[in-house]
């Protein structure tokens, strides 16, 4: 298959340049920065990602509250930086020096003084850099309160599918869906088998390592398996007691009705939506899920009009879905453009994965999508994007072409808003009148902010 072994792999990591990485870079040579909060669920590379930005200052001093929770007394007898930095030079034994050291302070959420402190540090030291990162740090800012005005945040998704194939050594590849019209059939071949291992083992950092590193399916989703479980051991971390059996059937349940419309009714069992509604939101504020909202489309921005209440899901990672599904992905990587067919819901979800990682960091990425229900029939368009103050839906389609009469729908009613629609299919490239169809791997053509 060719994408076996990345050169230089280690089992604790793999050496892949990360898309945020020069949002982070930007960050470093800016003069009016603040504090930075690095956000994401856990084991998306938060602390990889940090650690490779502060090896390119002289020093990286990292503090993590979870591994050495006496650090944290650093921050319990008064908010002034200056202080702080001293008593952490102490006790760390490093020198912390404004222009040459990057503070790193991870797991944040276990030290909520630390969270207060960051203000002080933007107002009084501004020139030391400061970057802070953990898995549930949207819990501790719900409860600390965020310092408001004085802190940027980034947010980190698992790895794309260019990330994956640079990972992979495949940067030509990765290039090539630069000028995804001119891709010719061998390598639309070769993409689409890529494509297949990726929807096999997602995008988790741990799981793409263990691939290029190794090559074996079932020894990624033993991985997946285990961070699936990690998961499961954070619920009682974020939630009260009662509401943890619904987390975790949620956990499961959400995952399996990707692809249409979530309605807590038809979760199995005898539950409330007011049961429900609460461990959903808490599955969506630790990152596990995204929410893909109900708009009518009919301008931007998207959320005007929007329908909070009617809701589709799409998971954190089609890998770790499928993990939680067991789902079979061995067809994916033995006959990709076949198995693809079949995979219809996890083909929708990754394009909606894709549009969250290629958005830009600074912001956290919405998501949403267009139905019309009328007596007899009823019309839905996977995604709808803005895109200079244009609405373009989108369309995944996994099979065979179809008919995307709710496409030509939409488009007839947003005629001058909405002057094109694109399909996502396993087919090359081409366009019909108003119609693009674009390969299923080239949602990075969608982006603003790829590299």
């Amino acid at each position: 298959m060719g994408l076996l072994r990345l050169r230089g792999a280690q089992s604790r990591g793999i050496d892949v340049k990360r898309a945020i990485d020069r949002h982070l870079q930007a960050w470093r040579a800016d003069r009016g920065r603040k504090p930075l909060l690095i956000r994401g669920a856990r084991q998306v590379g938060k602390t990889f990602t940090a650690r490779a930005l502060g090896a390119t200052f002289d020093e990286l001093v990292e503090v993590n509250f979870e591994r050495t929770p006496a650090l944290a007394r650093a921050f319990e007898k008064d908010l002034d930086p200056r202080r702080i930095v001293r008593d952490l030079r102490l006790l760390t034994r490093h020198r912390i020096e404004p222009g040459r050291s990057l503070l790193f302070l991870d797991e944040i959420q276990d030290a909520p003084r630390a969270i207060q402190a960051l203000r002080y540090f933007f107002e009084e030291v501004p020139e030391l850099h400061v970057v802070a990162a953990g898995s549930l740090i949207d819990f501790a800012l719900e409860a600390t309160g965020a310092p408001v005005g004085r802190v940027h945040s980034l947010y980190m998704y698992p790895l794309s599918f260019v990330e994956f194939l640079s990972a992979a050594g495949d940067e030509a590849l990765a290039e090539a869906l630069g000028a995804v019209r001119d891709i010719g059939p061998p390598v639309h071949d070769l993409l689409l088998e890529r494509l297949g291992i990726y929807l096999a083992i997602g995008g988790m950092p741990e799981a793409v390592s263990s691939w290029v590193s190794h090559g074996d399916l079932p020894r990624c989703r033993r991985v997946l398996t285990g961070l699936a479980e990690n998961y499961r051991n954070d619920f009682a971390k974020y939630a009260r007691r009662h509401e943890v059996k619904y987390v975790d059937l949620l956990f499961g349940e959400a995952a399996s009705m990707q692809g249409r419309r979530f309605v807590f009714a038809h979760v199995p069992g005898e539950y409330r939506a007011r049961e429900l509604a609460p461990a959903l939101g808490l599955l969506e504020k630790a990152g596990v899920f995204h929410r893909v909202i109900q708009s009518p489309g009919s301008g931007c921005p998207l959320r005007a009009g929007a329908r909070p209440d009617r809701f589709k899901v799409v998971g954190l990672d089609v890998g770790l879905t499928q993990a939680l599904l067991e789902l079979d992905t061995a067809e994916l990587v033995l006959d990709a453009a076949t198995a693809i067919t079949h995979r219809g819901a996890i083909a929708e979800a990754f394009v909606g994965q894709e549009l969250v990682a290629y958005s830009s960091p600074w912001a956290r990425r919405e998501l949403f999508y267009w139905h019309r229900e009328t007596r007899g029939s009823s019309a839905e368009v996977d995604y709808l994007v803005e895109d200079n103050g244009k609405v373009i839906p989108v369309e995944v389609k996994s099979g065979g072409r179809g008919r995307l009469t709710s496409m030509r729908l939409f488009l007839e009613k947003n005629r001058g808003l909405s002057p094109f629609g694109i399909r996502f299919s396993p087919h090359p490239f081409s366009i019909v009148d108003d119609l693009q169809s674009w390969p299923l791997y080239a949602v990075a053509g969608l982006s603003t902010d790829t590299p």
